[in-house]
């Protein structure tokens, strides 16, 4: 998610955070105090940014650097006629009051001028205190500190003030919030964007597209859900209200201007003028799992005996292969995003059988980015974001089925049976261990 907005807002990881990647305070280099603002307005991953002013392995390497640190970037910060206050934060650990307070007092030598204001102060600075991501061992020292000048927090309230839980219409499968707007940062969604899901369901990718200010519409093969129609997803509600939709989700939010439309189609035929239309194509394919992955059928596959045009096309059930969905999407994103548009899509994954070489590819799209969010011991799945870097050419249609590449992705065919199997043994393994 950082580095899709650094790629958005400007600036880019140290060269130094490259020996620890996995820590979780990172050094970036952002060329202006209101670029890494903007930054922080777009994440919900990040909790905090500070302007770096010195850090160290030791308590001695943190004094060093900040004795080090030019004065004439402090001074502005520490006159008397302002006030401010030291905060400490450590990772993995928790200090005494005395401890803090000693730790704040060997600061002296930094040129405070300023009153200490503890409620309401001007400027805020922050200790933060590393001591490694293993809670079963917890050096006695820290194991690197930082010392900056607080700036902005992230956006991590978006994640309860967007509640699927407060949400006026979902579905089984409606995205978690935090989720929803890490996908939007990745597609790099911004004002005046047009972002389309393939796969809208209750909308809830649409709607923080929409907070970012871009104009959102999606499709479905589910009239009811695009329609708000029918049983209902709660637990003490038996049928959808008349007002469940997902312009009433947006309305919610007072996004309602942003919304252009959400249509019944099916995603395997598109249904677009030919041209680059999206800015970004973010969405949550069905795996199978809550919701059965589904296309129209036609009339020669519901009555074979007659024989008529295949173009004759019901809204009858008719198998969608993962790997066809996978390719399908792929394909329409090369073909309808503009030049540096992103396509951000979950793949499932078996982790037993999982490698690199079944991500799908396409010769338009480059991938950037590939994260998992485990969902079981035996599977999880993964958040993958893709940049098209080339035009969409007739012969790039079936580019995927050259040179044998399309076997190795057949396996998310069979996704549902092998994440059930491992439900099922863990079910019976449950079963087994209650009866000793």
């Amino acid at each position: 998610e950082i580095t899709s907005l650094l790629s958005l807002c400007g600036g880019q990881f140290s060269g130094e955070q490259e020996i620890r990647v996995n820590s979780p305070f990172w050094i970036l280099n952002i060329p202006s105090e209101e670029m890494a603002r903007g930054l922080m307005k777009r994440t919900v991953c990040a909790k905090s940014i500070f302007e770096l002013w010195g850090h160290g392995r030791s308590a001695g390497e943190l004094y060093a650097s900040l004795k080090n640190y030019p004065t004439e970037k402090m001074l502005p910060y520490l006159q008397s006629d302002s006030t401010y206050k030291v905060h400490i934060h450590t990772f993995n650990k928790t200090l005494t009051q005395a401890q803090k307070i000693k730790k704040i007092d060997a600061l002296e030598f930094l040129p405070f001028k300023g009153k200490v204001n503890l409620k309401n102060p001007e400027h805020i600075f922050w200790i933060l205190e590393d001591y490694g991501m293993n809670p079963n061992d917890v050096p006695e020292e820290p194991i690197h500190l930082y010392f900056g000048r607080w700036i902005a927090d992230g956006q991590r309230e978006l994640i309860e003030s967007y509640s699927v839980k407060k949400r006026h219409f979902i579905g089984n499968t409606s995205m978690d919030a935090c989720l929803s707007f890490i996908m939007a940062n990745h597609g790099r969604v911004k004002p005046n964007d047009i972002v389309y899901d393939p796969f809208v369901g209750t909308g809830g990718l649409l709607i923080s597209s929409a907070h970012f200010g871009a104009y959102v519409c999606g499709t479905d093969i589910d009239y009811n859900t695009i329609h708000g129609l029918g049983k209902a997803s709660r637990k003490d509600q038996k049928w959808r209200g008349p007002d469940e939709n997902i312009r009433a989700n947006l309305r919610q939010y007072g996004l309602e201007k942003y919304y252009l439309d959400a249509l019944v189609a099916d995603s395997s035929r598109p249904i677009w003028r030919k041209g680059m239309l999206f800015d970004a194509i973010i969405t949550d394919p069905p795996y199978g799992i809550r919701e059965a992955p589904r296309r129209m059928g036609s009339q020669k596959e519901t009555v074979k005996s007659l024989e008529q045009s295949t173009e004759n096309h019901f809204f009858v059930s008719s198998s969608y292969h993962l790997s066809d969905i996978f390719f399908d999407l792929l394909k329409f994103g090369a073909e309808y995003l503009v030049m540096g548009g992103r396509l951000v899509y979950w793949l499932p994954i078996y982790r037993p059988e999982y490698t690199e070489e079944i991500i799908p590819r396409h010769p338009c799209l480059k991938l950037i980015s590939n994260c998992e969010q485990l969902l079981s011991s035996h599977t999880s799945r993964r958040l993958i974001t893709m940049e098209k870097v080339k035009e969409f050419k007739d012969q790039d249609e079936n580019s995927y089925l050259l040179d044998g590449q399309y076997m190795p992705y057949r396996g998310h065919n069979s996704f549902r049976e092998k994440y059930f199997s491992g439900v099922t043994k863990r079910i019976a393994k449950e079963e087994k261990d209650n009866q000793k």
